[in-house]
């Protein structure tokens, strides 16, 4: 294992890559390099300055501690959503990309397998996974939420430096398996009762960008006694919908039926227009015995 060394971390998720097929997926996964190299090429940062892990839905980049990070968050903050919506505009619904991004530093070691290790690593993936960037996320019209970890703002964001205004930042606190952590969102904080799920409550499945399905309607309470529904079933009809057909059959015919506006005529009727119809004729409900 190498020695621990200084990295600004850069992470970027695609929402809801699982929700896709695989031809979609690698698209996503070019779209997601494409977008991730500009950012980089804006903010100056080469290739020479930075080590590329890939997550599968995500991507992962180890940036050196010389590059400008406030170039970098200039860039996220800019580049990122123009990329997203001229892309988004002209793709189909399961092609369009939405995406999830924390900027984090600290030290990261790399193992014989190439693995990269370290505590700051972790946490960093813990923002990215967070409910509630991905309930940010929902919120967002550019199509980009990003969370930046405690250290980043302290050592750089809440000086406000040109293209990072302090004041869109939102300290906020993210629950995680090993515990809470400070972290600071750019752009407004989804409210306290909502849900952080992976999917909003009520949300449709399907492509990239879907907003939360508009909720069913409740069904409506039944209050009162047993006589109290009673008596609204036996309440006459507002006007507007007295005289309106009962469903079923109009006419009842022994030895055959009759079906006005249901559907056919069968048995041993005779001209049923204006003509003769043999065997006991009844309107509404038939019952048994002698009809006067």
């Amino acid at each position: 294992m190498t020695h621990p060394v200084s990295r600004t971390i850069l992470l970027l998720d695609i929402e809801r890559f699982s929700d896709r097929d695989d031809v979609e997926q690698a698209y996503l996964r070019r779209m997601l390099y494409d977008v991730t190299d500009r950012a980089l090429e804006t903010a100056g940062i080469d290739e020479t300055l930075r080590t590329r892990a890939d997550r599968g839905d995500s991507v992962m980049e180890l940036i050196d501690a010389n590059a400008p990070v406030t170039a970098l968050l200039r860039a996220l903050l800019t580049e990122v959503p123009v990329q997203l919506r001229a892309m988004n505009r002209m793709a189909s619904r399961s092609a369009q990309m939405r995406l999830r991004g924390v900027v984090a530093g600290g030290y990261v070691a790399v193992d014989d397998l190439d693995g990269w290790v370290g505590s700051d690593l972790n946490h960093a993936c813990r923002l990215l996974d967070a409910a509630l960037l991905r309930a940010a996320l929902r919120e967002r019209p550019d199509d980009f939420a990003l969370c930046v970890s405690d250290s980043v703002y302290q050592g750089v964001v809440r000086h406000d430096h040109p293209g990072v205004p302090a004041a869109d930042f939102h300290q906020v606190t993210v629950g995680t398996k090993n515990g809470p952590l400070t972290a600071w969102l750019h752009g407004p904080v989804p409210p306290a009762g909502e849900d952080h799920g992976e999917r909003g409550a009520g949300e449709a499945p399907g492509g990239s960008g879907d907003r939360p399905a508009p909720a069913a309607p409740a069904a409506p309470e039944t209050t009162g006694t047993t006589r109290d529904t009673e008596d609204t079933r036996n309440r006459p009809a507002p006007a507007a919908h007295r005289g309106a057909p009962a469903p079923g059959p109009v006419l009842d015919v022994n030895g055959g039926s009759v079906s006005f506006g249901g559907g056919y005529v069968a048995g041993d009727q005779h001209g049923v227009s204006g003509g003769r119809v043999t065997g006991d004729v009844v309107m509404g409900s038939k019952t048994d015995g002698d009809r006067s």
